[in-house]
């Protein structure tokens, strides 16, 4: 009992000590040492890591799970040490509305068929975006919990301790300062110099001590820097199969559409073609054609896909042509089309009777079809 009160008596001195020259350093009133600038770089490149590791954890958390209750559900989850139960993915429960609804309304009739066809889709969808989740969270946001709840905490308790060790010895030369000041009003040797000294001498010690061991922690942030970098990149490639499969699933989506819908409305132009990368358009494809000059009309002249193009009595427009940069590569499907390479430039016109979505493409004295979504006008 008594050596626990001791202890106890021991630790509440040391506390308030550091109490004190805490506060007399904040005043100004007590000299502080001060760490090396290669320390201090060492300091604020962790703290910064830190920061920007629980930001883009934070963030990449909202990615895989916009729904904030979710997220706390698996966190509470994660802290009980239980397995997060399995959840249905928006992708998944759409399909689910979609195959019903087409049960009910009637799965023979035309948008019956179409519902099952794009629920199928939508299933497909929802099970890479598991994937994805799945692949991502253990590739990327675990490594990144695992610094911050490992490595961290024991890098924040290092310098806790460091703290702890230079306010001790910024503490002793303070004794030290006042023992000496003493002696020489004495003019008499005082003990109080001899102990203050080695105090000094052993919380130098110490300090040194866990400097070097905070210093080592502190280094080690490179090597955390080296395998975040890795687990980013095999985010991005997680990333980069997920958006991949969506690509390919709605693909094949969109021809079995285009096949049922040529046969439920007759004319009606559906391209499936397979692009060199989805076509992306700032402008309405039928707005850009309906701003083109339009020349004179061809014999024989159809929409595409319902007869061929004559491409030899095809000529420019009196009222002239425009240019455009081509946004996409494009791999002609006949030889009524023209193939184009991103960023060229080409000629273009319409003209009366095409499908709004193309135009008539020159390029020297090669000509063809071009798609629309795959230009940008220039004025």
């Amino acid at each position: 009992m008594d050596f626990n009160m001791k202890k106890l008596a021991s630790d509440a001195g040391i506390f308030f000590t550091r109490a004190v020259q805490f506060t007399e350093e904040k005043f100004g009133q007590a000299e502080k040492t001060e760490l090396d600038a290669h320390f201090e770089n060492l300091l604020a490149r962790a703290d910064s890591t830190k920061n920007w590791t629980e930001k883009i954890l934070r963030q990449t958390e909202v990615l895989l799970q916009p729904n904030p209750s979710a997220r706390v559900e698996e966190f509470l989850y994660e802290k009980l040490d239980r397995k997060v139960p399995s959840r249905v993915t928006n992708g998944e429960l759409l399909a689910q509305y979609m195959a019903e609804a087409a049960s009910e309304l009637g799965p023979t009739t035309p948008y019956g068929k179409t519902l099952i066809k794009v629920a199928e889709a939508e299933k497909r969808l929802g099970a890479a975006e598991r994937d994805f989740i799945h692949t991502a969270s253990i590739n990327f946001l675990t490594p990144l919990r695992n610094f911050l709840e490992g490595d961290w905490k024991t890098i924040s308790k290092e310098r806790r301790l460091l703290q702890n060790r230079r306010l001790d010895l910024d503490a002793c030369k303070a004794r030290l300062k006042k023992a000496k000041a003493a002696e020489a009003k004495a003019t008499l040797w005082n003990d109080e110099v001899d102990k203050a000294e080695q105090e000094l001498r052993v919380a130098q010690t110490e300090f040194d001590r866990q400097a070097e061991v905070t210093r080592l922690l502190l280094e080690g942030i490179s090597s955390t820097h080296v395998n975040h970098l890795r687990c980013l990149h095999e985010f991005v490639e997680s990333q980069t199969t997920y958006y991949a499969q969506c690509y390919r699933h709605m693909l094949d989506l969109q021809k079995q559409l285009g096949s049922s819908q040529g046969a439920i409305f007759p004319g009606t132009f559906v391209g499936t073609t397979e692009p060199a990368s989805p076509p992306l358009s700032s402008s309405s494809p039928t707005t850009a054609a309906a701003t083109m000059p339009v020349g004179p009309s061809v014999a024989g002249l159809a929409p595409p896909g319902e007869a061929a193009l004559r491409l030899e009595e095809v000529s420019p427009p009196a009222s002239g042509t425009r240019k455009a940069r081509v946004l996409y590569d494009y791999e002609a499907a006949d030889s009524s089309e023209l193939a184009l390479l991103a960023d060229e430039l080409i000629t273009v016109y319409s003209l009366p009777g095409m499908d709004p979505d193309w135009l008539i493409g020159e390029r020297g004295n090669k000509k063809g079809k071009v798609p629309v979504t795959y230009l940008e006008l220039l004025s």
